[in-house]
């Protein structure tokens, strides 16, 4: 990759950035009755885009900056939230980049995303259970009773709302940006 290509790579990668702290600073809304406090927000859109333009440790990349910024500028959460956030949406990044790196079709995407979205969902249940009882106080029996009516369910529509979003919204971006990876595949999103 060329200087300018690498600039350009970077520049791209922190209006994504950008994109997903003004998501997050913007639209944060409950969206489960049973856990008001669980609130929604699309700032992973542009971190699976990156995921999907540039490859899987970019949308980590993008991921630990948002994380960072939003744990410490925009949320109560402190060091907790941050490594959650990171966590879960680096393994979505990580999972769903890899699987539509390997197979960059329409089908490939929809895989991508829904295995990405199961990861996101299991993996925020195991930091639930380890992390929860610590910054909340709550006993650990209490949040893992939690798990199947409350945090699983919360976690699988987030991401599932996120995934849609992105399949939405990555073809024509990746045509704004004008990348390698928006290149006509056969049967491409």
């Amino acid at each position: 990759m060329s200087n300018k290509e690498n600039t350009r790579k970077i520049a791209r990668l922190a209006m994504l950035t950008a994109v997903s702290v003004v998501l997050v600073a913007l639209i944060r809304f409950p969206i489960f009755p049973a856990a008001p406090y669980l609130m929604y927000d699309p700032a992973d859109v542009p971190i699976l885009v990156a995921a999907f333009l540039y490859g899987p440790w970019s949308g980590v990349a993008v991921t630990v900056v948002v994380s960072i910024i939003q744990g410490v500028v925009m949320s109560g959460d402190g060091i907790v939230g941050i490594i959650m956030h990171i966590f879960a949406t680096g393994a979505f990044c990580l999972v769903a980049g890899y699987i539509y790196k390997a197979r960059r079709t329409l089908a490939g995407a929809v895989l991508a995303l829904l295995i990405g979205t199961m990861t996101m969902a299991v993996v925020m249940a195991g930091c639930n259970v380890v992390l929860t009882p610590i910054y909340t106080g709550l006993p650990r029996k209490e949040v893992i009773d939690m798990l199947v009516p409350v945090i699983i369910p919360f976690n699988l529509l987030k991401a599932g709302l996120n995934s849609l979003a992105t399949f939405i919204v990555y073809k024509p971006i990746s045509r704004l940006f004008g990348t390698e990876a928006a290149k006509p595949v056969k049967e491409s999103i």
